[in-house]
């Protein structure tokens, strides 16, 4: 996953972000809108680093959601 070209694409995390923008009227920046789309790439990267750690630890053989669960708190703590 290191080297992939995967990313979020920018018009869906312009719409993200102005869903919760109070005015209407906000804009955002490109640079703004490439460092929140690498920021949700990493931060989904990592969940899924975490949540295969996690599986792997009670001898699961995939992810689940509730591998997921359990990591998200300290997740969002470090983010």
């Amino acid at each position: 996953m290191e080297g992939s070209d995967t990313s979020f694409r920018k018009e869906l995390v312009s719409k993200l972000l102005h869903l919760h923008f109070r005015d209407d009227k906000t804009r955002v920046g490109a640079d703004a809108l490439q460092l929140t789309a690498e920021l949700l790439r990493i931060f989904v990267v990592e969940a899924a680093v975490r949540g295969v750690r996690q599986a792997q630890a009670e001898d699961a053989a995939q992810v689940d959601v509730e591998q997921l669960e359990k990591v998200l708190p300290q997740l969002l703590l470090d983010f």
